[in-house]
């Protein structure tokens, strides 16, 4: 079955970095496309970037652009999200997410990782 796992989160200070992991097994990657998604409490869960199967197209949250990168790597399965430049409003669960040549603005996603806990202090 396919599984998404989600690693790399932490704690750490405003301004800083971290580099979120999410490795796929199950599917075939390199025809997904792959987004990740935040849900901080007490709200929605809220976009925040998305790659496309390629890899040649990305789409950015204004909330995040600039700061944040996503890449992937096919041959091993993963995608990452760079964060720099943290602030405590990013604060949240980072959840990955895959969809079949998914499109990657305003695409729907099938499946779901189970989400890494940032927390940013100020």
């Amino acid at each position: 079955q396919v599984q998404l796992v989600e690693s790399g989160g932490g704690l750490v200070q405003a301004g800083g970095s971290l580099r979120l992991s999410c490795a796929a097994s199950g599917l075939t990657f390199s025809k997904y496309a792959m987004g990740w998604f935040r849900q901080a409490p007490g709200k929605e869960r809220e976009f925040v970037v998305a790659i496309s199967w390629s890899g040649g197209s990305t789409n950015y949250a204004d909330s995040v652009k600039g700061r944040f990168v996503i890449s992937r790597d096919n041959a091993k399965n993963t995608v990452y999200l760079q964060m720099n430049s943290l602030k405590p409003e990013d604060t949240a669960v980072y959840s990955c997410a895959a969809e079949l040549y998914g499109a990657i603005i305003g695409g729907t996603y099938k499946y779901w990782g189970q989400g890494t806990q940032v927390t940013v202090s100020s």
